[in-house]
């Protein structure tokens, strides 16, 4: 190294850096990038799916339909019915959206190609929150009207000395927590599993093939390898996510929706 410039050829540990896109598919245009295009073809992979299960439906499923009725009713069952009651009907299509839009943008960081989970660009965990918050927010409105709101902010049996106190703390946990931390969990945990990712890959590599030293050469084999297992654990995480966001969702529809209200 000299006059301070960092030598070149060298090993760059990966970073936040590696999160940023750019444009890079139509010249001069920087919003039409890498977690753009993913998010398109995440709901054009999922209605191309969701058509061809849904076609010439047997009493006997072959292995397509069998997987789309186990999806279904997995976020029906399992989620919309389990958390919501018996109102979860009109929820069940947003949910099972929901839950196959993010499981699929979540497997993208897995592949080769696109290496690159969608939510780990905290834009699309933001637009997600905020349609989960529209939605039971609008469930809450049809259901109970003007009331969702009064008891939205004062639960039922508040003495009235402590209004002062319960109302910002409601407000503040059912109209901006709510949404705020739906986005960060998910968000957060994409970007934290994928930096792990990149780290083990990149300086597992690095090791293997740049470095000095058969010692550094086997760690860095020895590095390469156990990255698959962190490949299987992110599988989870990404899995696991898109189910927690979805349950979630469903839980505040419940809230709104609850005859409480």
């Amino acid at each position: 190294m000299e006059g301070g410039e960092p030598e070149r050829g060298g090993y760059h540990p990966p970073g936040l850096e590696d999160f940023e896109f750019n444009g890079g598919f139509i010249p001069g245009v920087d919003w039409f990038n890498k977690p753009l295009v993913q998010a398109i073809l995440s709901v054009i992979l999922i209605l191309a799916f969701w058509l061809i299960v849904s076609r010439k439906l047997k009493t006997v499923p072959g292995k397509g339909q069998f997987i789309g009725e186990y999806l279904y009713n997995f976020v029906r069952n399992g989620v919309a019915r389990d958390m919501i009651g018996p109102d979860f009907r009109p929820y069940v299509p947003y949910l099972l959206g929901l839950f196959c839009f993010i499981w699929v943008n979540n497997l993208f960081g897995l592949f080769p190609v696109f290496m690159f989970p969608t939510f780990s660009n905290i834009g699309y965990a933001w637009g997600l929150a905020a349609m989960s918050w529209i939605i039971y927010n609008v469930a809450g409105i049809k259901k109970h009207g003007i009331r969702y709101f009064k008891n939205s902010l004062l639960p039922a049996g508040v003495p009235w000395p402590l209004w002062i106190v319960i109302i910002p703390i409601e407000f503040l946990s059912n109209f901006i927590i709510r949404p705020i931390t739906l986005a960060l969990r998910l968000f957060g945990n994409l970007l934290g599993g994928h930096l792990v990712v990149l780290v083990f890959v990149v300086g597992g590599t690095y090791l293997l093939t740049q470095a000095e030293g058969i010692g550094l050469n086997i760690a860095g084999g020895f590095t390469l390898l156990f990255s698959f297992a962190i490949f299987a654990l992110e599988l989870l995480v990404v899995s696991l996510q898109a189910y927690i966001f979805t349950v979630l969702t469903a839980s505040y529809v419940a809230s709104a929706v609850a005859d409480e209200h």
